[in-house]
């Protein structure tokens, strides 16, 4: 499940202005990763100016109200926005895999997924990787709450055997306290049967 995320960059900047230096800071919206914004308020003594739409820029300057918002092209973002863009974190990449009825055994195709899981962590050069396990409701809260950590401790191992560090994992369980779908107490439900693995 993609991380909802609004990103807004704050530049202040002589390039908005066209070589002016009167000090301008200037406000751009960015979609999340689904391609929805939020909303943001920019305000000062002098006033306030909302922007609930991607790619609108409100430009506000010492002593003077915030200026209507403006759409920016994407070229216009990319070319005043540069800097910033460029050191702007990638969003964390998300995987969930997938377990046998009350086994530690990873279902094939989750099974399969651990290598693109691990070329991830590579291509990042991680060292922030979550490991969390989950069971669903079937058995009592004690028995899931055991497995939901071996679930993620042989996650964990298969990571370590692959040649990821130890220290970069954090290992966390919640047993069938944070299911994916909403059960009756007993229920036997394949999909809350999971790790999930985030990779920072």
């Amino acid at each position: 499940m993609a991380e909802k995320k609004t990103i807004i960059l704050l530049l202040l900047s002589v390039l908005w202005l066209g070589g002016c230096a009167t000090g301008k800071t200037v406000v751009v919206l960015l979609p999340d990763p689904d391609g929805e914004a939020g909303e943001i308020e920019i305000s000062n003594k002098e006033g306030a100016r909302s922007i609930n739409q991607a790619g609108y820029a409100v430009s506000v300057s010492s002593g003077n109200a915030p200026q209507p918002a403006v759409k920016m092209s994407e070229k216009e973002i990319k070319h005043i926005f540069a800097k910033a863009l460029a050191v702007e974190p990638a969003l964390p990449a998300r995987y969930v895999l997938y377990f046998f009825l009350d086994s530690v055994e990873l279902k094939p195709d989750s099974l399969a997924s651990m290598q693109e899981i691990i070329t991830e962590i590579e291509r990042r050069t991680s060292s922030d990787i979550e490991v969390i396990g989950h069971t669903d409701r079937s058995g009592d809260e004690e028995f899931n709450m055991a497995l939901s950590r071996k679930r993620a401790e042989k996650v964990r191992d298969l990571l370590v055997a692959a040649g990821i560090a130890p220290a970069a994992i954090r290992v966390a369980f919640h047993g069938e306290g944070n299911p994916l779908i909403q059960t009756a107490d007993n229920a036997y439900e394949p999909l809350n049967r999971r790790v999930e693995v985030i990779v920072r």
